[in-house]
């Protein structure tokens, strides 16, 4: 995935945490796992997109970046 369309995908990945973040009360059930589906795939996709930039300010291949585990960019240290 290139960086337009990583960017493409966060862009849908956000306004669909805002539609459902819009609804004025508490989420629950399904819109609350979806919610969260969609917050670990943001991180997903913008440790992804940091790799990719890092790769390429480098002089590295950005295409050679790999989409990290949600555990493994869960349980980065902030």
């Amino acid at each position: 995935m290139d960086d337009k369309s990583l960017l493409t995908h966060i862009n849908e990945l956000v306004d669909e945490e805002k539609r459902l973040r819009a609804g004025g009360h508490g989420l629950a059930g399904e819109d609350r796992l979806r919610l969260d589906t969609i917050e670990r795939q943001l991180d997903q996709c913008w440790d992804l997109l940091r790799q990719r930039r890092a790769r390429e300010e480098f002089g590295e291949d950005p295409d050679d970046a790999k989409q990290r585990s949600v555990d493994e960019v869960e349980s980065y240290l902030q």
